[in-house]
This record gives C-alpha cells, structure tokens and sequence, in this order.
C-alpha cells in the first residue's frame, strides 16, 4: 500500500470493478487508504463514499459483496483494477453493472468444460461416459469425432437448427476429448485462430 499514490487525487484513487469471470467492468469507485486497507483484509471490496464522507462496502446493505479475486495496480500507481466475483447485481437498479450491461459471458462455459474433461482424465471415475471414451484410445476418440462431423454435415444441409445445434455441440464435446487425451487445449487452437487472423 505504501507504494500506492494517494496524494495525486486529495486521498483517493479510482478503483475499477471487473468480474473475475466475465472480464466485463461493473463498476467504478474511490478509495482512501482506510478503504483500501478494509479490502484488503476482508476480501469485500470497500470504498470511500465521496457523498458520504465515509467507508462504505459494496453490498453491506443489499448483500450483494464483490469478493475480492485479485488488486493491480497502474503503471503510476495511481488506479486500482480490482478483479472480483459479485454475489449479485452490482447496480442499485438492480442492473448487473453500473453500466447497464448484462454481465455474462456464456462462452467461457467452453473453459469449465475443458476443465471438466480434464479433471475426468485424470480421476477417470467409474459410470462415466467421458472415462469410456479414454479408455477406448484415441481411434475410438478420433472415429467418434468423424461421427459427429458427419451428422453435423447431414444436419446443416437437411435438418432442423435445433438438431444442428444438438450435434455440434456433440462434435466440439469430442473434440475437447480427443485434444485432452493428446495434451493439448482449447488456448492452442484459439493462439492458431489468432495467429491466422492477425491479431
């Protein structure tokens, strides 16, 4: 903290919410040493109301915390970026963010089920389907891909969106089989896309 530049703004920083998951930013807010100080030992992301004059933490009214994930700093130590997990809307509208945005981000599921697969690698539990195909190798692994890439062709050209939808979703569940059993993940392919898109 002692590192942390107060003076610059009479005793306050600025404090940017994001959500630890989503990424997307929530909200805005001021601190003083007593209220970064608070944070930091509660984990509960506190500020410093300028209306008020006082401390205030997120939530000590409508139970909805920021719980604190992770606090950087700017490159003059002037802003915080405060990385947290919400309980609930962060706005008093009851918006999700003061931004009136909707705070999803659904296709991060596609990292839960990576992670998913992967803690069935190595627990391989009895009863699953997921232990099966590892078990059966990685020509199993690859036919069932082959399989799904087919049923998704039949269904692009001559079936229903919902059916589409159903048997890609079964094709990319495989595939993130077949690249975990190969040691690789999604990153790879998204580094590659990048890599061809020119980022």
């Amino acid at each position: 903290m002692s590192d942390l530049n107060f003076n610059k703004h009479g005793g306050l920083i600025p404090a940017i919410v994001q959500d630890a998951q989503t990424g997307k930013v929530l909200m805005l807010g001021f601190m003083n040493e007593e209220a970064y100080r608070q944070t930091i030992e509660t984990n509960k992301v506190t500020f410093f109301s300028r209306t008020r004059q006082s401390l205030w933490t997120k939530g000590e009214t409508s139970g909805n915390f920021l719980h604190v994930v992770n606090v950087l700093t700017d490159c003059d130590m002037d802003t915080l970026l405060i990385k947290a997990n919400p309980t609930g809307p962060v706005c008093h509208t009851g918006s999700d963010t003061c931004f009136d945005e909707k705070n999803t981000a659904d296709i991060l599921f596609l990292q839960y089920l990576e992670d998913f697969i992967e803690r069935r690698h190595r627990e391989m539990p009895e009863g699953s389907y997921t232990t099966s195909l590892f078990r059966q190798g990685i020509n199993r692994m690859a036919q069932k891909v082959g399989e799904e890439v087919v049923e998704t062709i039949i269904e692009a050209t001559n079936g229903s969106e919902e059916k589409l939808i159903s048997e890609a979703s079964d094709l990319l569940y495989h595939l993130i089989v077949m690249l975990v059993s190969k040691g690789l993940k999604l990153d790879g392919i998204v580094a590659e896309l990048k890599k061809r898109h020119k980022i």
